[in-house]
């Protein structure tokens, strides 16, 4: 019988559970480019000011533990860009190649939709030859996810004494008409 895996809203009492799964990012991998986990406080403050923010946090529950997490906030803060977000995902690494990541992205995508908001991007760590701290399955992943490859940050990134590339990655998931004001635009 296959687990049953739910998506609801974080809050900021699943912090600890949420921090969890990303220190082994953080320890480990160069999937993160932090060097020091947070403190449970700094993570608190970070899921409150997404939501807060009025931006999706999610987490997937299986067998009743979070399993996984994605969340989206600004793509930059500037009022041109408002239509635009940023996102991220963390999966447990028990978790990783069950639909669960999918399962994720596909909830917030319909959130943004109908906050309004017509392009996501991911800010991906890629290795220039994998190694044992970072692959190419996150880009992989997004690719499979509808996403394309925008642009290359050569070696912009070091952990673990080695320089990793960033690249950014965009889907487009609304219409870009005219019909949309904001800011006293058109007046």
């Amino acid at each position: 019988m296959k687990e049953q895996i739910s998506i609801r809203s974080a809050t900021v009492a699943d912090a600890a559970e949420i921090l969890e799964i990303y220190r082994y990012y953080v320890e480990h991998t160069a999937i993160s480019f932090e060097y020091d986990v947070p403190t449970l406080e700094e993570f608190e403050r970070r899921i409150a000011t997404t939501l807060d923010g009025g931006f999706p946090y999610l987490v997937a529950v299986k067998d009743g533990e979070i399993c996984g997490y994605s969340y989206a906030g600004p793509f930059i803060r500037r009022a041109a860009y408002d239509w635009s977000a940023e996102l991220t995902i963390y999966l447990r690494t028990d978790c990783k190649k069950q639909g669960i990541g999918r399962m994720l992205y596909e909830e917030m995508e319909r959130l943004l939709q109908k906050k309004g908001i017509r392009n996501l991007y991911a800010c991906i760590g890629l290795p220039e030859v994998e190694d044992e701290y970072l692959n190419k399955n996150s880009a992989q992943f997004h690719e499979h996810m509808g996403f394309s490859l925008v642009g290359v940050f050569h070696k912009c990134g070091r952990k673990f004494n080695r320089w990793y590339h960033m690249v950014w990655m965009e889907k487009l998931i609304g219409e870009h008409g005219e019909e949309v004001y904001s800011y006293g635009e058109n007046e």
